[in-house]
């Protein structure tokens, strides 16, 4: 698999607190100079990026970052203003305390309102496996298929583990067939890389891809 192949499934990412714009502009200029899928940084840099870089990248931002508790209504709030500062795609994370109270009924629901909101925008559904049971990791899959979201992905980055080649079969077992799969957290290596494309993953969430792939080209 090539460079530029590899490229294309990477949503190039920065998600530190303490990330600055010097750092965010050189993502940018990065995704750009490698045409990866986007850059994946937090809410408050989306409007300077659309400023900045124009249609010269696509934006993915977070909402419900990292920790996925905030209630529906301010998930919505984060999101709409996203939208009008010029995001593409938003990653929210699901409502984990929702999750193992066995409230999947009331996960389903936020996850169809933010894509009701998201419109012709893609939505990725970050579940954070690390939490998980298997039992409930299926149910995920069935509720992201329900609300009709782009992407189940797995991991925040910020959570106890990132993402395992066998969330993602579970995935591919359980998920419609509309629905995409996104891997993050903890692909370290180019073999990583290559390894989860293959598996079926449509995107991979790194800050890593730039140094993996042309590390080697002096």
């Amino acid at each position: 698999m090539d460079n530029s192949e590899i490229f294309k499934h990477i949503d190039h990412t920065a998600l530190k607190p303490i990330l600055t714009w010097a750092e965010v502009e050189t993502l940018c200029h990065e995704a750009i100079r490698y045409s990866a899928a986007s850059v994946c940084v937090p809410p408050n840099y989306v409007r300077r990026i659309r400023e900045t870089f124009g249609d010269q990248l696509t934006i993915c931002t977070v909402i419900g970052f990292p920790l996925g508790y905030s209630t529906t209504e301010t998930k919505l709030s984060e999101t709409r203003q996203a939208l009008a500062e010029g995001a593409d795609e938003v990653d929210m994370v699901v409502n984990l305390t929702d999750v193992k109270d066995g409230l999947f009924f009331q996960v389903t629901q936020e996850i169809k309102k933010l894509k009701e909101a998201t419109g012709d925008k893609i939505l990725k559904v970050i579940i954070e496996t690390c939490y998980l049971t298997e039992e409930e990791k299926i149910a995920l899959c069935h509720a992201v298929t329900e609300a009709r979201a782009d992407y189940i992905k797995t991991s925040t980055g910020f959570g106890t583990a990132g993402a395992k080649i066998e969330d993602i079969e579970l995935f591919k077992k359980h998920i419609g067939p509309e629905v995409k799969i996104k891997a993050a957290g903890g692909i370290r290596t180019r073999e990583d890389l290559e390894l989860f494309i293959r598996a079926g993953c449509s995107r991979i969430g790194t800050s890593s891809a730039i140094k993996l792939l042309t590390s080697d080209q002096g």
